[in-house]
Parts: structure tokens; sequence; C-alpha cells
């Protein structure tokens, strides 16, 4: 998997950055090949975080130019500055394994060589 973080200084709103991608980022990602997820973060004091995770970083290539200009074009009110982005391929992950509707009582880890 590889993962996108962009941390925005200074937003007046981190509510209203988070209600425009969810009508307008949020499809174009959605329609993308390879999409695995999209997350906006209120970290407080006026920076707001964004994770996106694609299955690899050529789906990522794919889409990233077009969701750069949506953020510049449909947010740049929201913030000053420019966003600082790290990006990069998961190496470890650890999450809870649902089964039948309920949280099973061990975790999935898995580990990437690197």
């Amino acid at each position: 998997m590889y993962v996108i973080t962009r941390r925005f200084q200074s937003m007046s709103s981190v509510a209203e950055a988070a209600a425009r991608a969810e009508a307008g980022l949020a499809p174009m990602l959605v329609a993308a090949t390879g999409f695995k997820g999209y997350h906006i973060i209120d970290a407080g004091g006026g920076v707001g975080l964004s994770v996106t995770m694609f299955e690899t970083r050529e789906d990522a290539d794919r889409v990233k130019d077009r969701a750069l200009d949506w953020i510049r074009q449909n947010l740049s009110d929201l913030y000053q500055g420019e966003p600082e982005v790290t990006a990069g391929e998961v190496i470890y992950s650890a999450r809870p394994e649902t089964m039948g509707g309920r949280e099973a009582s061990s975790v999935q880890t898995e580990a990437r060589p690197h």
C-alpha cells in the first residue's frame, strides 16, 4: 500500500475543507484505480491533515496531479502556504480483523520486506 499525507497550516476551517473535499475530491479519488481510502483530520490549532491510500505508488501517481489541481482550485482560500507532503510505501500494518460483524479478539499484522 502507498500512502500520501498532506499537512495544511493556518486553516480557517478544516470542517469546510472536509465538506468541499467530500463533494468534489472524494468522488475523483474513489473512481481512481487502486484507491484504498481517504481521511481528513482536524489536528486543532488551524492544522488539517489528509491521508490518502492507494494500492501502489503508480496508482497514486496517476491521480496525484489532478488531486493537487483540485486542492489548489477549491481549498486555497482556506489555508496559507503550501501543504507539507509526505508519501511512501507502508512497510508494516496492524489492524483488527472483523468476523461476522464483530471485532475479532486477535489483531492481524503484516510486514513488507524493505
